[in-house]
């Protein structure tokens, strides 16, 4: 029976290691792995013994290490939070991180299996790395299988790729994604310290914000953007089982909840039924979610503000519709500007995801992002530049420009990675500048308004001084000239491009 029950005895973690991530440590909103603490709950309900080692929360590897000496375990499961967007980047912090663990598991006689965006794409680094298996696509059933599997018949399990005794890979069928999501158990909640995020977020935010994921995958295709867990497909949990979902959060204490989907309430009448439920279960928190501009109807964001939404954020990408084209994003600047305005109207804070440096964008597809955000304003911005990410056409149409690194090593890299029109010192500049030209002008906004005191004690944290900072920096570096901001370019009053390059960016 002993023997039994230390073959069932499981280790499941992941590699997304905060402290590894400065940008994102210092913003301190720690997201717990929701996808790897499903994969534990459904290890848990097919029998096995599971205990969890969490990154996100560790100091280093070698907390893993000591975690496995603790619990014995005779297998290392590494499921990668699927729904965290940074793990379709594969840092390479990270990924090295997921080496190390899989090297100190082989060396204590413990068997591993990867899942993960990552190990989809490159399963050849983990197999190498001494995985046995890697669990490609959807995971969750497939290391359910594996691990209960025979050892003779393990590379029959679909979805799983392991080494062929020549060294070639071994692929067994694909498992087609799961489409009754209430079928999954519920997060394993207890599996983590949830205390230790949530001091975290009470001392940063003055609140305690949750995971949910209610659907997976994206129909759309926009043709950077990586899919190499569900692919096109898009299927959704029931309302009443997201609003369930939404209690259990309450219930550990959030205040507030981070909707991880890619696209959420896109199935018609869901988020109106999702409202009604989290009414009746008494179970409504205030959240914010992803959605695609010309899907935010005025019915759609109606729905949304009941639910208890508090802010959306909207792929944005461009202020030019050239390169939203080339994107093959399927939308359009002005339904990005509709859409800000009627969330506005409602009391719905928007965010924007902006991505510089897709090929063929010029000085004046730049000019015409920042002139969007300044015509906007929204209430925060994520500023990127292309990546190319394994699978995807951009990856397909770039890669022969790439050079040997094919990985950012942190979220902050921001490394050009391919030729784009100027190279990476360019591109971080043009992040920092446009987030210091956003933080000035929605200063200048406020003070409009009458706001001056707000205006003043945004000033004295930095604003001003930090883009008269980076003004001096770029054109004392000759990289651009700088017109400075005003109300009437805000507006969208032709001047003279306050981007104006005096030569090529340097890598």
């Amino acid at each position: 029976m002993g023997q039994k029950t230390a073959a069932r005895r499981v280790l499941v973690a992941q590699s997304y290691f905060l402290t590894f991530d400065r940008k994102l440590e210092q913003a301190g909103q720690p997201v717990p792995p929701l996808g790897s603490v499903i994969c534990a709950a459904v290890l848990r309900d097919r029998g096995f013994e599971v205990s969890f080692f969490d990154a996100m929360v560790a100091t280093s590897e070698s907390d893993c290490a000591a975690l496995m000496d603790r619990v014995r375990p005779a297998a290392l499961v590494i499921f990668e939070d699927n729904f965290n967007y940074l793990s379709k980047m594969c840092l390479a912090r990270m990924r090295e991180a997921a080496a190390t663990m899989i090297g100190m598991a082989r060396e204590r006689g413990i068997e591993v299996i990867v899942a993960g965006s990552d190990a989809s794409d490159d399963p050849r680094f983990f197999l190498d790395a001494g995985a046995l298996a890697v669990a490609k696509g959807e995971g969750e059933l497939t290391v359910a299988e594996w691990l209960s599997a025979d050892p003779g018949s393990r590379f029959a399990v679909p979805g799983v790729v392991t080494v062929a005794d020549g060294g070639d890979l071994r692929a067994a069928p694909p498992r087609p994604p799961i489409r009754d999501l209430d079928s999954l158990p519920s997060p394993a909640w207890d599996l983590i310290d949830l205390e230790a995020y949530r001091r975290v977020w009470m001392d940063r935010h003055g609140r305690f914000s949750l995971p949910l994921a209610t659907s997976r995958g994206c129909p759309f295709h926009c043709n950077w953007c990586a899919k190499p867990i569900w692919g096109q497909r898009h299927n959704t949990q029931s309302p009443s089982r997201a609003a369930r979902e939404v209690r259990t959060l309450k219930g550990l204490g959030a205040t507030h909840v981070n909707i991880l989907d890619d696209i959420f309430g896109l199935k018609p009448g869901w988020t109106g039924a999702f409202a009604a439920e989290l009414r009746a279960l008494d179970a409504a928190l205030p959240f914010k979610c992803l959605s695609r501009a010309d899907l935010l109807s005025e019915s759609s964001i109606d729905a949304l503000v009941k639910a208890g939404c508090e802010m959306v954020w909207i792929g944005a990408e461009s202020g030019s519709q050239a390169i939203l084209d080339a994107m093959e994003k399927g939308a359009t600047v002005e339904a990005i500007r509709t859409a800000a305005g009627e969330l506005r109207r409602r009391g719905v804070k928007v965010g924007f995801f902006i991505q510089f440096g897709y090929p063929g964008e010029t000085h004046g597809d730049i000019e015409a992002t920042i002139r969007l955000i300044e015509d906007l304003l929204p209430d925060d911005i994520g500023i990127s530049v292309s990546y190319p990410l394994p699978g995807t056409r951009f990856h397909q149409r770039v890669r022969h420009e790439m050079g040997e690194r094919r990985h950012w090593r942190d979220s902050n890299d921001l490394a050009m990675l391919f030729e784009g029109l100027h190279g990476t010192r360019y591109y971080r500049w043009l992040h920092t500048y446009t987030h210091a030209r956003f933080r000035l002008a929605r200063s200048l906004r406020a003070a409009e308004g009458g706001a001056i005191r707000r205006l003043v004690r945004i000033v004295r944290y930095g604003s001003l001084r930090a883009i008269a900072k980076v003004a001096l920096a770029l054109t004392s570096r000759d990289r651009l000239r700088i017109r400075p901001w005003s109300p009437e370019l805000s507006r969208g009053a032709a001047a003279t491009p306050f981007l104006d390059p005096a030569g090529p960016g340097e890598a």
